[in-house]
């Protein structure tokens, strides 16, 4: 994806459980590339994605060795287009997101957001299991959600502001813990990385907010992380296309 000429990518996770595949987000999907004007809309003209096949979930997973069936779980972060649009690569598995989420988009008590999200994403039917908050704490975040009927070391943490139900999830590697924070975040300039964040970015973001005050709460949130430092976790944004050096280095986010 490219906004105003700013190069953007959209990370997507997959987790090998022990009873199946879980995918983190999906990013956009095969339908999305054959039908952009009835599945992304408008939007589209923003951000400007490169719609390749190749780089789908469902083809990444593919060339991995394993077949779409394999992937049992989806966890999202949120149901905007750029994050779900892959849902229906994966028609049977099971897709968990926060009880607010769904509220937002498919049921949606505002025009903004009736505006916002794409039916067509979820038009295949899925099987959507909706989590309310737990109570329990996670690193400084309270009433964080185990996903332990997936599997161990699945997190789900509500951040909401972004949209309605958004929500971070963390998954231990073995190693260290990842963190993908969504879009929670666009830049890590906004959570006290180096450089500061361009202002298209920081524009979209406020713009793109369902609360910006939850915003701007979810940003001193995860700059308190950020300056913490802890070796076995590694944060990053949905967007950053600087958090590949973060995963494949196992280090922390640095700023850009």
């Amino acid at each position: 994806m490219r906004a105003f000429h700013l190069p953007l990518v959209c990370h997507v996770l997959l987790v090998e459980a022990n009873n199946g595949l879980v995918l983190i987000d999906t990013g956009y999907g095969l339908g999305d590339i054959a039908d952009p004007k009835g599945r992304i809309g408008p939007v589209r003209h923003i951000v400007r994605p490169v719609l390749d096949p190749a780089e789908t979930a469902a083809r990444q997973v593919e060339r991995l060795g394993f077949r779409r069936d394999d992937v049992r779980h989806i966890v999202v972060t949120h149901f905007d287009p750029d994050h779900i649009g892959g849902l229906s690569d994966f028609p049977h598995a099971a897709v968990h997101t926060t009880a607010d989420e769904v509220l937002g988009a498919q049921n949606p008590p505002t025009r903004r957001e009736r505006s916002r999200f794409r039916p067509a994403q979820w038009g295949h039917g899925p099987r959507i299991i909706e989590h309310g908050a737990a109570g329990e704490p996670w690193r400084g975040f309270a009433g964080v959600k185990p996903l332990d009927e997936i599997a161990p070391g699945i997190v789900l943490i509500p951040l909401p502001g972004h949209t309605r139900g958004h929500a971070a999830v963390a998954v231990d590697a073995g190693d260290r813990w990842l963190l993908h924070a969504g879009d929670t975040f666009y830049h890590p300039g906004s959570i006290g990385g180096a450089g500061g964040t361009p202002f298209v970015l920081r524009a979209l973001e406020t713009l793109a907010a369902f609360d910006r005050e939850r915003v701007r709460e979810n940003h001193a949130r995860l700059a308190a992380v950020r300056a913490r430092a802890e070796p076995d976790l590694a944060l990053f944004a949905a967007h950053d296309p600087g958090a590949f050096a973060i995963l494949s280095s196992g280090g922390q986010e640095r700023g850009q």
